[in-house]
């Protein structure tokens, strides 16, 4: 398996001038925990509930808590970049600038081990310095609780039945306006992440069944709804 089998696309991103206000309400409506910053198409930072935990709206500015006062009096640079996150109202005063990243064809195994070396919680996946992906912890969970794809039953890799799939899907507007997420074993379709209303959830079941080789559609995915209750 590689990244392109189990990634969420599309993603959502933001640009430089977003505001960090908006930002936080993406997060929050699409139960995500990060948002690529993209300029001219290219990926130039990314934007996660990291960067946003320490802000003065909120009170959680106070960097004394996590700065030691001998560190606090040999460097006031610590100090003024403290100030920017925590006040910034703009994507690019607050995103992180060095960003890792994977390929499509990257082995999951890999990303497994770029996340666990680096301490991070997902990965952007690029092609052309172009943002067609992100791998996160939780699509690697996916992965493991639904098995790897192979050849099905029917004959059909999963691959195949996967990418073609995804290609009938991201051309409506209703699936692009979701944070989901396919992975397709033994010709069993299952989607992940979150969903606007059972309208979409009944499309995207039809536009599996149209695909040669699916054998059946389970959708784990939440509705809004499901997640303004549960806060």
């Amino acid at each position: 398996m590689n990244a392109s089998d189990i990634m969420t696309a599309p993603v959502i991103t933001v640009g430089p001038d977003t505001l960090v206000r908006h930002i936080a309400a993406l997060l929050f409506k699409h139960r995500i925990s990060a948002l690529p910053v993209v300029q001219d198409g290219k990926l130039i930072g990314i934007v996660s509930e990291a960067d946003l935990l320490h802000r003065h709206e909120i009170g959680t500015d106070d960097s004394r808590r996590s700065r030691s006062w001998w560190l606090q009096l040999l460097s006031s640079d610590g100090s003024v970049a403290d100030y920017v996150k925590s006040h910034a109202t703009r994507a690019h005063d607050v995103m992180t600038k060095e960003v890792v990243s994977v390929a499509p064809d990257t082995p999951i195994a890999e990303v497994a081990n770029l996340l666990e070396k680096r301490g991070i919680k997902r990965v952007p996946v690029l092609r052309d310095g172009k943002v067609v992906g992100i791998v996160s912890r939780s699509n690697l969970v996916q992965a493991l609780a639904v098995k790897g794809p192979s050849m099905n039953p029917n004959g059909t890799w999963d691959g195949a039945i996967r990418e073609r799939l995804c290609a009938e899907l991201e051309r409506h507007p209703w699936w692009r306006s979701t944070t989901s997420n396919v992975i397709v074993t033994d010709g069993v379709v299952h989607y992940f992440g979150t969903v606007d209303s059972d309208q979409q959830r009944q499309a995207a079941r039809v536009a599996a069944e149209n695909v040669p080789g699916v054998r059946r559609v389970e959708d784990h995915r939440i509705t809004y709804a499901a997640i303004a209750w549960s806060v």
